[in-house]
C-alpha cells in the first residue's frame, strides 16, 4: 500500500486477449472530451479502469481492479467491477417461487444464492460492440434454467462516458418465460485512487431515511426501519469509518457496511449518494432510477488478489455503491417486485458522475 496516490495509465488490450469458453476476451477502452477514460473488459462486462481528473487536474484511477484477465479467472473475490446477474445481490436459502413453482439456486454464499449463483453474469464471456468512442455495448443470452433462472434472457448492458464526467450504466432485458430480474454493477471505488490506502476517511451522504435490516447470514428480516439514531444514518455527510466499528448488532451482521438503503424518492435528476475522496477532492454522485443501493464497506477485502498496479486488495481499501432492487426480493412480496415477463422491458439506468471541491 503506497502512502501517496497512484497516478497511472491504463492497463494494455494485450493483458485481455484470451479465449474463455469458446470466446475473445478484449479491453474495450472509451474516452470523453475531457480525457476521462474507462477500460472496460467483456470477460464479466466488467469495469477495470476509471480516470477521472482531481482538483489539481491529474488523471486517478478510482476503480479498484486487476491488469489481466487472467488475474480476474482466478481471483478469490469474484465480482470485482464485474456485471451483475441475472439477481443481484442474496436470494435466502437459494430458493424462490413464482406463479407457484418452487426454483432453486446454486447456494454459492451459504445458506444463500449470491449475485447470480457460481457461474453469474461476472464469469461469462459477452459480446461486445464499440458504439462510439464514449460508448460500449454488451450483449449476453442467459439460456432458460441457467443457474436455475427460469426464460430465456436477453440482456443488453450499455456503459458510456457522458461529456459532464459521468459513467453511465444502462441496462435491458427481455424474457420469454416469467423471470427474476435485477441487474447491477459491482465496481469498487476509492476516490483516493487504487493503491492510496483505506477508504474510511471518505465522506459519504446517502438519501435514505430508511435502511433493511438483515439477519446474520445478510438476508434481509422483511423490515424497513429507519436511519436515525443508528450507524447508518447518512442523510447528512459522515466518515465511512466514523461509526463503523459501534456496538451495533447489524454492523456485526454485515462485518461493516454491507447493507441495502432504501432510497428517498428521486429521479435521474437527483444524487442519491455523495462520496468525497479525502486526498483528492474527487466527489462522486450517484444517480439511479432504481429503488435501493446496497453500500459495502469492503469488508471481505483481505489482501489475497493483486491488483492492477502492484497492491494487494488490502481490507476496506475500496467501497461499493450497487444500485439495485432489495436484496430477496422474490420471497419478499412487500419488497419492490422483480418480477419480468414475456412482453415486458426490463430497463433501468444508472450514473456515477464526477467532479472536484
Amino acid at each position: 500500500m503506497k502512502d501517496s496516490i497512484t497516478y497511472t495509465k491504463l492497463p494494455a488490450d494485450s493483458a485481455f486477449e484470451k479465449t474463455i469458453d469458446g470466446k475473445q476476451t478484449h479491453l474495450f477502452v472509451l474516452k470523453n472530451k475531457n480525457g476521462m477514460e474507462a477500460a472496460i473488459t467483456n470477460y464479466g462486462g466488467r469495469l477495470v479502469a476509471l480516470l477521472v481528473p482531481d482538483s489539481a487536474g491529474k488523471m486517478i484511477d478510482v476503480s479498484v481492479g486487476m491488469g489481466n484477465v487472467d488475474d480476474y479467472v482466478k481471483s478469490s473475490e469474484r465480482y470485482y467491477g464485474a456485471t451483475i446477474g441475472r439477481y443481484g445481490n442474496r436470494i435466502a436459502k437459494g430458493h424462490f417461487t413464482l406463479e407457484g413453482k418452487q426454483y432453486t439456486l446454486a447456494t454459492n454464499n451459504a445458506p444463500n444464492s449470491l449475485h447470480g449463483g457460481k457461474k453469474g453474469y461476472q464469469d461469462v464471456v459477452w459480446d461486445a460492440k464499440k458504439i462510439n468512442d464514449q460508448t460500449l455495448e454488451l450483449t449476453y443470452l442467459s439460456k432458460d434454467m441457467e443457474e436455475g433462472y427460469p426464460g430465456n434472457l436477453k440482456v443488453k448492458v450499455t456503459y458510456s462516458l457522458t461529456d459532464d464526467n459521468g459513467f453511465k450504466c444502462s441496462y435491458e432485458a427481455t424474457t420469454d418465460k416469467v423471470t427474476v430480474v435485477n441487474l447491477t454493477n459491482h465496481a469498487y471505488f476509492n476516490l483516493n485512487g487504487e493503491g492510496s490506502g483505506t477508504i474510511l476517511d471518505h465522506l459519504v451522504q446517502i438519501k435514505a431515511n430508511n435502511y433493511t435490516p438483515v439477519d446474520s447470514t445478510l438476508i434481509p428480516t422483511g423490515k424497513i426501519e429507519p436511519v436515525k439514531g443508528t450507524p447508518f444514518d447518512f442523510t447528512t455527510p459522515v466518515t465511512i469509518g466514523a461509526r463503523i466499528n459501534d456496538a451495533n448488532e447489524q454492523l456485526k451482521n454485515g462485518k461493516g457496511y454491507d447493507h441495502n438503503f432504501v432510497l428517498d424518492k428521486h429521479t435521474l435528476a437527483d444524487p442519491i449518494a455523495i462520496v468525497k475522496g479525502d486526498k483528492t477532492g474527487i466527489v462522486m454522485e450517484i444517480y439511479t432510477e432504481e429503488p435501493g443501493m446496497q453500500f459495502y464497506s469492503g469488508n471481505f477485502m483481505h489482501s489475497k488478489n493483486t491488483m492492477k498496479y502492484g497492491d494487494k486488495d488490502y481490507y476496506r481499501s475500496a467501497f461499493a455503491m450497487e444500485t439495485q432492487h432489495y436484496p430477496d426480493s422474490p420471497n419478499q412480496p412487500q419488497f419492490p417486485s422483480t418480477v419480468l415477463k414475456p412482453g415486458q422491458t426490463y430497463k433501468t439506468e444508472s450514473l456515477y458522475k464526477f467532479k472536484t471541491k
